[in-house]
Formats: C-alpha cells, sequence, structure tokens
C-alpha cells in the first residue's frame, strides 16, 4: 500500500489561494511602478506668482513640485516625492499633502509630516519669484 502524503488537498489548496494574496502585501509596500519619483534636477518655471494664494497651496504634478504660501506672502517649495516609500503624491487637500500608497500626510507649508508611516519631512526646493513667475528648483 502506498504511503499516504501528510498534505491533504484542502491544505494544498488554501495555500494556493493564499500566496497570492501574501504577494499583494508585499507589492503594496514597493513604490508603484507607473509612477515617475523623479525629483527635480533643474530650475523649472512652474507659473505665474499670482497662482499660489496666501495660506494656499498648488501642486505642479508634470515637475513633482508643491508650491505654498504662508500667509506673510512667503514661498516655499517642496518635492512631492514622498519619504517613506519614493511615491509621488498626487493629492493636496487643503494644505495637506496625501501620498497614494500608504497614506502618510505632509504639510505643504512646512513639509512636515503629519501622519505616518512616512518619518522625514519632504524635500525643501529653493523656490524664487522672477519676473512675476514662480520658479524653483535646484539654481533658483
Amino acid at each position: 500500500m502506498a504511503a499516504r502524503s501528510s498534505a491533504t488537498r484542502r491544505t494544498v489548496l488554501r495555500g494556493a489561494a493564499v500566496a497570492p494574496v501574501a504577494g499583494l502585501g508585499l507589492a503594496a509596500c514597493a513604490a508603484p511602478q507607473d509612477q515617475s519619483a523623479s525629483a527635480v534636477t533643474s530650475s523649472v518655471d512652474l507659473g505665474a506668482e499670482g497662482e499660489v494664494a496666501k495660506g494656499a497651496a498648488k501642486l505642479y504634478r508634470d515637475h513633482n513640485v508643491v508650491v505654498s504660501r504662508d500667509g506673510e506672502g512667503g514661498l516655499k517649495a517642496y518635492s512631492l516625492v514622498c519619504t517613506h516609500a519614493g511615491c509621488v503624491i498626487n493629492k493636496l487637500r487643503g494644505t495637506t499633502l496625501v501620498c497614494p500608497c500608504h497614506g502618510s500626510e505632509f504639510d505643504a507649508v512646512t513639509g512636515k509630516v503629519v501622519q505616518a508611516p512616512a518619518t522625514e519631512p519632504l524635500s525643501e526646493l529653493p523656490v524664487k519669484v522672477a519676473d512675476g513667475r514662480i520658479v524653483a528648483g535646484p539654481a533658483a
């Protein structure tokens, strides 16, 4: 008589069903492949100075930059690359940036983390106004 295998059909089927789900959990911690997590490498003209009101912020998705203006009118710019897993932040709620990958939130005025899992603030970029235009990037 043949020896009976210790793995039952039910055990094998249960394992086959769980393996893809476990893989999805691991994939969720990686940066999405279709999002470009490139940082700003040169100065870019983002638009007219008046596009960012006092106490507000604006996403410039084409350049992975957010620009905010404090109550006194000062501008700040930050990279939209999340410091947790390198995903590109694509949502702005008031002055709160929300990362689509794991829900990290950042203050667009200070760059500071307001909700984990990220623990490091966003990278600040030099920003200035030149001829009525907002210019951000390393050589700004």
